[in-house]
C-alpha cells in the first residue's frame, strides 16, 4: 500500500509504503509530523492491519518499522509505535541501520528482508543522505528509492557518493524486472522542469510519482553533462540540487 501525508498538515507531503507479507508487515517511514492528533499515522497503519489479518487471519503478526533514511520528515512518526506490541521500530541514524542491514561490515551487500513469502532486497545509496538506503519489492516490482530518486529537486549531499548510488541503481536494475521506481516526494509540475516553490502546500498540477529506470539513466546522463564542480540544473523530472 502506498500512503502520503497530508501536504496541509506538513508541505513535505512523503509518501510512506506498507507491504504485507505472510508473518509481518513492514512500514517504510514515519512521515513529517510526530504528534498523532494531525497525523494519526499509528491508527491508519492499525485499520489497514486488521482489515488485511480481516482477510488473512493468523496469530503473532509483526509490524517492522524501517526508514529511507534519517531526515527528520521520515522519521517523525517513529515514536507513535514505541509502544505498540508486536513491533519493531529500527533506528535510521547510520550506526542502527547500517547494523541492522548488515553494512557496517560490506556497504555494497544486498540486504534481504523477509516479510515471509515476500523478501525485500536492500542497497546502501548514500548521496543524499549518508544512511540512505533503497528497497526492492520483487512481489510488485516496486523500487522504492527515497529521496534519492523522484520527480522533484534532487538534494544531494555527496555528489561522488551520489553519482556511485545511482550507476549502483542502474547495475541493479539490469537484472531485475522493475514495475516501477518510487520516491517519497512529488516537487516537480507537469512542466517539465519546472518545480513548485519550496513549502507548496497545493500542488494540482504535479506529474505522477511513478518514475522508470529510464529516468535513473537520466539522471545518470544528467550528473555528466553537469560535471565538476557541481551546480544546480533543471531537467525534465527532476532538478539537480547540490550542496556545494
Amino acid at each position: 500500500m502506498i500512503l502520503r501525508q497530508n501536504m496541509a498538515i506538513n508541505y513535505e507531503g512523503p509518501f510512506l509504503f506498507l507491504l504485507f507479507g505472510n508473518e509481518r508487515v513492514v512500514l517504510i517511514d514515519t512521515g513529517a509530523t510526530a504528534d498523532a492528533e494531525y497525523f494519526p499515522l499509528r491508527r491508519e497503519v492499525d485499520e489497514l492491519i486488521e482489515g488485511w489479518l480481516g482477510r488473512y487471519p493468523r496469530d503473532g503478526y509483526e509490524l517492522l518499522v524501517l526508514h529511507s533514511h534519517a531526515h527528520g520528515d521520515h522519521i517523525a512518526g517513529d515514536g507513535q509505535f514505541s509502544d505498540r506490541a508486536d513491533t519493531t521500530v529500527v533506528g535510521a541514524d547510520l550506526n542502527t541501520a547500517w547494523k541492522y542491514f548488515g553494512f557496517d561490515g560490506d556497504a555494497d551487500a544486498i540486504a534481504r528482508v523477509d516479510l515471509g513469502g515476500r523478501v525485500l532486497e536492500c542497497l546502501a545509496t548514500p548521496g543524499h543522505h549518508g544512511a540512505a538506503v533503497t528497497f526492492y519489492d520483487p512481489w510488485t516490482g516496486f523500487l522504492l528509492t527515497g529521496d534519492t530518486v523522484y520527480p522533484g529537486r534532487l538534494y544531494i549531499q555527496d555528489w561522488a557518493a551520489f553519482t556511485r548510488s545511482i550507476d549502483r541503481l542502474i547495475e541493479f536494475t539490469d537484472d531485475r524486472a522493475v514495475s516501477h521506481v518510487l520516491g517519497c516526494h512529488i516537487e516537480m509540475t507537469n512542466e517539465p522542469g519546472v518545480d513548485y516553490p519550496v513549502r507548496t502546500t497545493y500542488q494540482p498540477d504535479e506529474p505522477p510519482l511513478e518514475m522508470t529506470t529510464g529516468h535513473l539513466r537520466e539522471i545518470q546522463a544528467a550528473i555528466e553533462e553537469v560535471g565538476l564542480p557541481p551546480t544546480r540544473r533543471a531537467f525534465g523530472r527532476f532538478i539537480l540540487c547540490p550542496n556545494v
